[in-house]
């Protein structure tokens, strides 16, 4: 028996495989804060269950909305 046990954690699925009709964009801020933190921060794929190539896509258009002013680079209420 090993001494650290394995927690099996359930498989995250893809958001934008499962729903076909949302696409990244940054001008579509509602999307986009479901993969940032309390704090603002982007969330890895591995918390937000992203493949790899749509992880790239989400940073992209976050980075470009808080440009634009369409979302916050930081959360102060946090």
């Amino acid at each position: 028996m090993s001494r650290f046990p394995v927690k099996s954690r359930r498989r995250l699925v893809d958001y934008f495989l499962q729903n076909k009709d949302v696409e990244i964009s940054y001008l579509n801020p509602d999307v986009l804060r479901r993969f940032l933190s309390v704090e603002g921060k982007i969330l890895p794929g591995r918390r937000s269950g992203l493949t790899a190539k749509n992880q790239r896509k989400v940073t992209k258009a976050i980075k470009r909305a808080r440009a634009m002013g369409l979302l916050p680079f930081t959360n102060h209420d946090a």
